[in-house]
């Protein structure tokens, strides 16, 4: 059983390494900045009977994630973690700018050396999952909520997507595109087909179709519809063709493009931009699936999607029923700072840093390091 399994089953209160598999360098201070390293040296010399406590906080209104990460992180490679004070929030936890999310008290030689690692990861995981947040919450400003299928396997490097799924799940995604991006809470990546099947079958949409129908015939059938740049016409192709076998289309018109549609009802144009996946083009399109008997099939629109046009879509109740969305959730524009607020029970901070308590901070119990 995934350890996110136990998670909401109560059975255990944060992921451990079991779910991280940390990279072992981590403790030969391979991912640190050499600084780090230095100073740990030298107070091992110099204070070796230190206490400090650190905390981190961020500058904006966020969906907090990476927190048990983090702790995973210093239970893993600490020197004696069993001896650290850890007090945390817990992922998809609301923050505002300046919060305190998390603070580590001990010898700072035992767990300094993290400091940058620490930031990285919550800077990261809380852009995404705040990301996929707004996402998502734009995509219910209509009223009703429209999934989000999270798609962004093309936009960042592979070794990411573990980390990226788990944040944008937490940010409210439970559809994504790759198993990488469900491998920490216990899903599948879902999908139907790319343009590439299509090109396989020569431009033919109704063939690739039944090809993938064929071959995975207990998936729910989702045709992609804008190889040919003639969405509605394909759509009603396969349509025809399926039935109450076809689940859905999928649109992913460039931004360049301006669908056949148009240019044969150019009578229409002028008013707006029909570039790419437009409102005017779902219209059309959901009327002539409607007229023609098929109001089953849902629509999902991909390609350049960010919460900006998702909110603009719905303000306009643009019949869209999904939206997959990649390169915009894995911007990242959070970042968190760790400061060193108190010294053996006294105030000391650079200036403009002070410690900042938190009451809904939690204690972290230390239960061993999950290797």
């Amino acid at each position: 059983m995934k350890e996110i399994a136990l998670k909401l089953n109560g059975e255990i209160s944060r992921l451990t390494n079991k779910t991280f598999k940390f990279d072992e360098r981590v403790a030969e201070g391979w991912f640190s900045a050499v600084y780090f390293l230095k100073t740990r040296d030298i107070v091992k010399s110099h204070l070796p009977d230190n206490k400090v406590t650190m905390q981190f906080f961020q500058k904006d209104h966020a969906v907090l994630c990476g927190t048990d990460e983090v702790i995973a992180l210093i239970h893993t490679f600490a020197d004696h973690p069993e001896e650290l004070e850890i007090h945390s929030l817990k992922d998809g936890d609301k923050i505002s700018p300046y919060e305190t999310v998390l603070t580590v008290t001990g010898p700072y030689q035992y767990f300094g050396f993290l400091e940058g690692i620490i930031d990285g990861i919550l800077a990261r995981r809380t852009s995404v999952a705040t990301n996929v947040y707004n996402v998502v919450k734009a995509a219910r400003s209509s009223g009703k909520q429209k999934p989000i299928i999270f798609m962004g396997d093309r936009d960042d490097h592979f070794t990411q997507q573990s980390g990226d799924g788990y944040s944008a799940f937490i940010g409210g995604s439970t559809a994504q595109a790759t198993h990488a991006m469900n491998e920490w809470w216990g899903k599948e990546g879902m999908g139907t087909m790319p343009h590439a099947l299509i090109q396989m079958f020569k431009g033919d949409v109704v063939a690739a179709t039944k090809a993938y129908h064929e071959q995975f015939p207990d998936d729910q059938l989702m045709a992609l519809v804008d190889y040919n740049n003639d969405v509605i016409t394909d759509s009603l192709h396969v349509a025809r063709e399926f039935g109450e076998e076809l689940k859905g289309v999928r649109l992913d018109t460039s931004r360049n493009l301006v669908d056949k549609y148009f240019l044969r009802n150019q009578h229409l144009m002028g008013t707006f931009d029909p570039r790419g996946v437009n409102p005017e083009l779902i219209f059309a399109l959901r009327r002539a699936l409607d007229q023609e008997g098929f109001r089953h099939v849902k629509i999902v629109v991909s390609g350049g999607f960010t919460k900006e046009r998702i909110r603009a879509f719905e303000e306009k109740k643009v019949p869209v029923d999904m939206y997959g969305v990649g390169g915009s959730l894995l911007k990242i524009g959070i970042g968190f700072t760790g400061d060193n607020v108190i010294i053996d029970g006294e105030a000391e901070a650079k200036e403009g840093r002070r410690f900042k308590p938190n009451p809904r901070l939690e204690y972290v119990e230390y239960t061993g390091s999950a290797e």
